[in-house]
């Protein structure tokens, strides 16, 4: 059995190795988090049995990113190996290339009024344990969402940020970049960045070079509690693949590809390699 020590220990091991490559400026705001976020994150999935929704997709020209969805999938399928029963929420397209593979819950784009009543609505059907979100665009101070270019994508955003900011259980946000939900707890610190930061604020936002790589930290910490090795089983190649197959692009590079925010996919597997030795010491 790890002690309380050793948790905090290890999750600060987590928590410097997903920002270690400081991409988008995150290792810069690292500061401004209470060390143990990874670890207080994973204690509230861990607790979930029931239903865990999880806000992925990010909008790129007409289709969407590879960063998210690669993350939420492995994601999916940890919580759903220990008990919990996921949701996907997310908006088209990459709702279609999901609902035929995964439970999805879809959301689309609308006026404020519906979009909160959409929201009320899911809360109430699923009663979920926990809500969740992977690289979901989060709302700026003006309302409107805004891609790392500056460049305005609200015509394109399904909100999911009612669902964060109407959740009667915990929340959490996974980020890179500083415009994602979750980035309004660290409003002051992303002055920091240049970039149009989101102010949507969650439980416990997360923190990581590349956003799918922070669902990899959370399963680590799952994997040491529930005796299983969560992260063998994630083939990002594969997963790639089939978002590849529905049209996914970099959301750097804007090319459909097998990578993530301009990384080739073995920088993904490196570092789950690393978290697999990190976990095997625990």
């Amino acid at each position: 059995m790890i002690s309380n020590y050793d948790e905090a220990a290890l999750s600060k091991k987590i928590e410097d190795l997903l920002v270690k490559r400081n991409l988008r400026g995150m290792k810069t705001v690292q500061h401004a988090l209470q060390t143990g976020y990874y670890l207080r994150a994973a204690r509230i999935l861990n607790k979930c049995k029931g239903h865990v929704l999880i806000g992925t997709g990010f909008p790129v020209v007409d289709t969407f990113e590879t960063d998210g969805p690669v993350g939420a999938i492995a994601l999916y399928h940890a919580l759903e190996k220990l008990g919990a029963t996921p949701i996907l929420v997310c908006g088209p397209p990459v709702s279609q290339a999901l609902m035929h593979d995964f439970r999805v819950h879809e959301i689309r784009v609308g006026e404020h009024q519906e979009r909160t009543l959409e929201a009320f609505k899911a809360l109430y059907h699923y009663q979920p344990d926990a809500v969740m979100s992977i690289e979901r665009p989060g709302q700026a101070s003006d309302g409107d969402y805004y891609n790392m270019r500056g460049e305005n994508i609200s015509a394109r955003t399904a909100c999911f940020d009612t669902f964060i900011n109407n959740a009667k259980c915990p929340t959490i946000g996974i980020g890179d970049g500083g415009n994602e939900i979750g980035m309004g707890n660290i409003t002051e610190a992303l002055k920091e960045l240049d970039i149009i930061s989101a102010t949507t604020k969650v439980d416990e936002l997360l923190i990581a070079d590349v956003s799918n790589w922070g669902a990899y930290g959370l399963m680590a910490l799952l994997s040491v509690w529930n005796e299983v090795d969560l992260l063998a089983e994630v083939n990002i190649e594969e997963i790639l693949t089939y978002l590849s197959s529905h049209g996914s692009v970099d959301g750097v590079t804007r090319v459909n590809e097998l990578t993530e925010d301009g990384l080739d996919f073995s920088e993904g597997e490196s570092v789950i390699l690393e978290l697999r030795k990190l976990i095997a010491c625990a």
